[in-house]
């Protein structure tokens, strides 16, 4: 058996491919311009150093667990917190779907015609916020279907598309600096001041609410680390590499997103093309990348016609690099996340026929997921308003649900450090004052960033999106408390039967 353990350069390569989102880039541009880099590097510090660090503590302690986060949860706190954690936990991954399902069409848009054209599309007379809701029904239909028979395929459409991904970022790093070099130094988007690394040129994001709100965006750029819990016992002299691979991989990514807002102002004038009404956050990537192409066949002495045609396969490869990454993470994130949870929680929770595991796959409850998500995308894409809302509600639906769940996990993490009986073997925080301070401070980061976020729309007088990035939470912490609350209910009647 080959036990080849993670050095420190292979173990930052795995957490930079597992959190770095190259999408969050031209998305940070589009809300906040260069003022998105100093939130991003606030976040690091904040959240994503110390909550790393409680992952990893979290991922050593219970390495022969096999509930993954509800176990590290019910055996620091109990079942009922671990369950509502979890169960949200798991809740983000369907809003993630609901939201990918209907904006899956800009990529696979772009790669054909080398723009978003889904704005224009119609099925059966229907608006284009309608036509993409069925083909989002379709999609997850097909993927359920598809998923729950097999996935050695996928894995391959899968590590194509990441490869694409990580090509992209290349391709802004040399597309950016050949741009700057042929305008002699000049950046599209101006640096008048120190201003403009705090004030947006984002209109709606110029309040101090607005500005707070966006920390959610940093925070959820770096998500997916929780992914590294099991990568302690995989590392060669943990106690030294895996504390020094982390942060060392937070600050590269920290400064890799930092350099990436950076280099999309070289090229992209915010005013000129961000601020188009049918630019909004579902295709602001593919904008901003045709962009760089237009502008590198500018910088190469092309004419208009020759640079506007460079710009659209720039489009149609980031476009196809995005569908393939996508399709591959959706056909995993139909079954992972529920697989997980349904093996880590008790079989009692789960009613009929949804706790078992078939084949390796949860099919009955796959089944059960899939017309949930069909049924958040009818609500979502049939209740009025335009494309550039419809994609901004979705958007803010997936980043409330996704770090939601980071407050539990830090919440939990001073009653795991004062737990003694918890074996320990991989220590960060020494004592428990340096533990309690860490995750005092990360709740609270993730607490006000969303608060902020929820809070944001209100002020200027949208209810309508608070209402909706409440409702996802709210629904699904009902729906876990009522399982809980079924299940205690059942084990009571049972201990009940057997005492008698």
């Amino acid at each position: 058996m080959n036990t080849k353990k993670l050095t420190l350069v292979s173990l930052i390569l795995m957490i930079f491919t597992s959190v770095f989102g190259f999408g969050n880039i031209p998305r940070s541009f589009y809300l906040m311009g260069y003022g998105a880099v100093p939130w991003y590097i606030l976040s690091a510090i904040t959240f994503f150093i110390p909550f790393a660090f409680m992952i990893a503590e979290y991922g050593s302690a219970f390495k022969n667990e096999k509930g993954g986060i509800y176990s590290w949860m019910e055996k620091s706190v109990g079942p009922k917190y671990a369950f509502v954690g979890t169960f949200m936990w798991y809740a983000s991954y369907v809003v993630w779907m609901v939201n990918v399902s209907s904006s899956i069409w800009i990529p696979f848009s772009n790669s054909i015609f080398g723009s978003d054209k889904t704005a224009s599309w119609s099925l059966f007379g229907l608006k284009a916020t309608q036509t993409l809701g069925l083909l989002g029904i379709v999609w997850i239909i097909l993927v359920t279907f598809t998923a729950t028979k097999g996935l050695e395929k996928i894995k391959k459409v899968t590590s194509v598309g990441g490869t694409a991904i990580a090509l992209l970022n290349v391709v802004l790093l040399i597309g950016a600096m050949i741009v700057l070099f042929a305008n002699g130094g000049k950046l599209a988007e101006p640096i008048v001041s120190s201003s403009s690394f705090v004030q947006s040129p984002n209109p709606s994001y110029n309040s101090p609410i607005a500005l707070l709100s966006f920390l959610v965006f940093a925070i959820f750029a770096y998500g997916g680390i929780e992914v590294v819990g099991g990568l302690v016992d995989e590392t060669e002299n943990a106690e030294v590499t895996f504390p020094k691979g982390l942060t060392i991989a937070a600050i590269v990514i920290a400064i890799g997103y930092s350099i990436g807002i950076f280099l999309c102002g070289i090229f992209t004038n915010w005013h000129s093309v961000l601020a188009a009404k049918n630019v909004h956050m579902g295709n602001v990537t593919y904008v901003v990348m045709k962009n760089l192409g237009y502008q590198l066949g500018l910088s190469f002495g092309m004419g208009e016609t020759a640079a506007l045609t460079v710009g659209a396969w720039t489009a149609r490869f980031v476009g196809l690099s995005m569908f393939l990454a996508l399709t591959g993470a959706f056909f995993t994130l139909t079954y992972a996340p529920l697989k997980q949870l349904i093996e880590g929680t008790p079989k009692e929770l789960w009613p009929g026929k949804m706790g078992k595991v078939e084949d390796g796959m949860p099919k009955y409850a796959m089944k059960i997921q899939c017309i949930i998500v069909v049924a958040f995308i009818l609500l979502v894409s049939f209740g009025g308003e335009g494309a550039a809302k419809f994609f901004t509600k979705l958007v803010l639906m997936t980043n409330v649900a996704m770090t939601l769940p980071y407050m539990f996990l830090s919440g939990a993490f001073a009653s795991f450090k004062k737990k003694e009986h918890i074996k320990k073997p991989f220590l960060v925080f020494k004592s428990y004052k340096s533990a309690l301070i860490s995750s005092i401070i990360v709740t609270l980061t993730v607490g006000f960033a969303n608060l902020f976020t929820i809070i944001e729309p209100a002020t200027k007088g949208d209810i309508g999106d608070t209402i909706w990035m409440i409702v996802g939470p709210l629904v699904f912490s009902i729906v876990a408390l009522v399982m809980h609350w079924r299940y205690e209910r059942k084990v009571m009647l049972e201990d009940n039967k057997k005492a008698a």
